[in-house]
């Protein structure tokens, strides 16, 4: 089994089911722009990449399509605006979440949260849900100039840990988590249950079922 010193854990997908609420944000943005309203899992599958890349996916219905910009600056601020009002209605803790972090820092690992959604709603609903005290440090979408899947979110966690890249374990949903760690140089385990899959061309180290089992892993190390 591997061993590190810290953990870096993904938000949406990871710790937090957040699809309700994107979605109902996303379906008032969309009633806003008198467009057609998506389901929870086609919102579900467009999640991952932060917010612009969301609102883009919802208005075009691609992945990687553009949409007029005038529309997207609309879009954008209807989406904003919509999401603060429903943060943490129905966001809830996946299983395993809550014991996975108190044994991960009974075991004094040093923790990070690193997640490509916007500060001003990371840090508001790490809050809310009684998990912000858990990390030393928060890198959102737009605490950097460049988020997953670029490796420097988990560079600056090992700089200001003062740790290499190979004693950093990320645990995350997305092929965005795995391409970071395996680009840091950096450890990855991924859960089955998130938004956007992580199996694909690039493997994790280990799926895991839960934080849970991720922490009681990295105990035995």
């Amino acid at each position: 089994m591997i061993a590190v010193k810290a953990v870096a854990i993904d938000l949406d997908g990871t710790l937090l089911n957040t699809a309700p609420d994107l979605a109902e944000a996303a379906n008032r943005m969309l009633s806003d722009l008198q467009m057609a309203s998506v389901s929870l899992s086609q919102v579900m599958s467009y999640i991952g990449n932060g917010a612009e890349k969301l609102v883009k996916r919802l208005l075009t219905g691609e992945m990687e399509s553009e949409p007029d910009a005038a529309l997207l600056k609309r879009a954008m601020s209807s989406f904003f605006e919509n999401y603060a009002d429903v943060l943490h209605l129905k966001s809830e803790l996946y299983p395993g979440v809550r014991d996975g972090l108190d044994l991960l820092q009974n075991g004094k690992f040093r923790m990070a949260c690193i997640t490509n959604k916007p500060e001003k709603f990371t840090i508001p609903l790490l809050k809310a849900m009684n998990l912000y005290d858990y990390f030393e440090i928060v890198l959102s979408g737009d605490s950097l100039p460049r988020k997953k899947p670029d490796p420097l979110p988990l560079y600056r966690v090992c700089e200001e840990f003062g740790i290499k890249p190979n004693e950093l374990l990320m645990i995350g949903d997305s092929i965005s988590d795995v391409e970071a760690a395996r680009s840091a140089g950096s450890y990855i385990f991924s859960v089955p249950y998130g938004y956007n899959s992580s199996s694909g061309t690039l493997k994790s180290d280990r799926e895991v079922s839960s934080i849970l089992e991720a922490a009681k892993l990295l105990m035995k190390a």
